[in-house]
């Protein structure tokens, strides 16, 4: 419980700390933290054979013929009236054009007139600090044409940038709709990359746990069972999300699109699927370094109690001689203080050799 009210901690207090109460449907908010110099805006337009790419700051290039399919990737949020002024002239919806800039929203698709608007959440995980960053991606489908919006400068979608410049692959050869589902499958493969990272985390750990845990391991457990909880609040939609793309019946998304769509939701299943293994995974790692630690423990704890059970009778012994009285017949027995020695070697092998006997060391 204290993982998730954490979660609900940090977003409750990212989105009221800049969300207007009682702001109508459709008010621009950005909610994010970013704020690069600049907004940069690529422009790349093909069609067939033919591709040109464009880059401009702060300002929407002008696609140079109208035959082509236009891809605009707006990087950084924070100019909302720069973001207004592209969904304007896309003619997308208010209600769209908010969840852009609100950058907490869950990942969904919603069906409008004149687009079709897709909320993703694209991850990266720092392996040093064990740290899972999040960045909402918003992807715009209309006629001909897609916007993505990300917060970050950083490219997120190189590879499918890659493929369309070396022209491999089916999307030089399609419409916009399957751009949308390319840059979809882009973010989720990315999922996989992230996953196998904690998947190698955790076998680091249970290698530590079984030889030499720390006090740090514990934090450690804590940090990547965070990270599997924040993974499976973000992938858990996206099961809703493909089905409704793969099944929606708008004429921005064709059938031969669909197909690849099915298979993308097959691999949302598996990531879920994985998520919720390595979950399981992680408490078993817990569970496992609580059990290492008592075990530790208790073998401290035998340890001790063997070295104060074997003193026991010895400083009975030494108590009982050491007394002062003046007629204690063995206080003038020329040898007894070596029979004495003897009796108390004697009687710590006889314990140790029981001891043993009972496999207690």
């Amino acid at each position: 419980m204290r993982i998730v009210n954490l979660l609900r901690s940090k977003e409750e207090k990212a989105v009221t700390g800049r969300r207007k109460a009682g702001a109508p449907p459709g008010t621009m908010i950005y909610t994010g933290e970013q704020e690069t110099e600049s907004i940069h805006v690529h422009l790349t337009q093909y069609h067939g054979n033919f591709i040109e790419a464009q880059t401009t700051e702060n300002v929407l290039p002008e696609p140079r013929t109208e035959q082509a399919t236009l891809w605009y990737d707006i990087r950084g949020l924070h100019n909302v009236g720069l973001i207004e002024q592209v969904g304007r002239q896309f003619g997308m919806h208010s209600l769209a054009l908010e969840d852009v800039v609100d950058v907490h929203q869950r990942p969904k698709m919603e069906i409008m007139e004149d687009g079709v608007l897709i909320v993703i959440k694209a991850f990266a995980f720092d392996r040093p600090n064990r740290q899972l960053s999040i960045e909402q991606v918003s992807i715009y489908l209309t006629e001909g044409k897609v916007l993505t919006f990300q917060e970050d400068v950083g490219d997120l979608f190189r590879s499918v940038r890659k493929r369309l410049e070396t022209a491999s692959g089916r999307i030089r050869s399609r419409g916009a709709d399957y751009l949308a589902y390319a840059l979809v499958d882009n973010v989720v493969d990315k999922y996989f990359t992230v996953i196998d990272q904690i998947e190698d985390e955790l076998d680091q750990l249970e290698e530590e746990i079984m030889g030499e845990p720390e006090m740090g391991t514990k934090s450690k457990i804590h940090d990547l069972r965070l990270a599997l909880l924040t993974l499976r609040k973000s992938i858990s939609p996206l099961r809703e999300l493909t089905g409704q793309f793969a099944d929606t019946e708008t004429p921005l998304i064709t059938a031969d699109t669909q197909v690849y769509v099915r298979d993308l939701r097959d691999h949302v299943i598996q990531i879920t699927d994985l998520v919720e293994t390595y979950r399981d995974v992680t408490n078993g790692l817990y569970d496992l370094y609580v059990s290492e630690i008592s075990f530790r423990m208790n073998s401290v704890m035998q340890t001790l109690t063997i070295v104060s059970t074997i003193f026991i009778p010895l400083s009975f012994l030494v108590g009982v001689y050491g007394m002062n009285w003046d007629h204690m017949p063995e206080l003038h027995t020329r040898y007894g203080y070596f029979i004495l020695w003897g009796v108390m070697l004697a009687l710590i092998a006889g314990m140790l050799t029981w001891f043993r006997s009972r496999k207690w060391i």
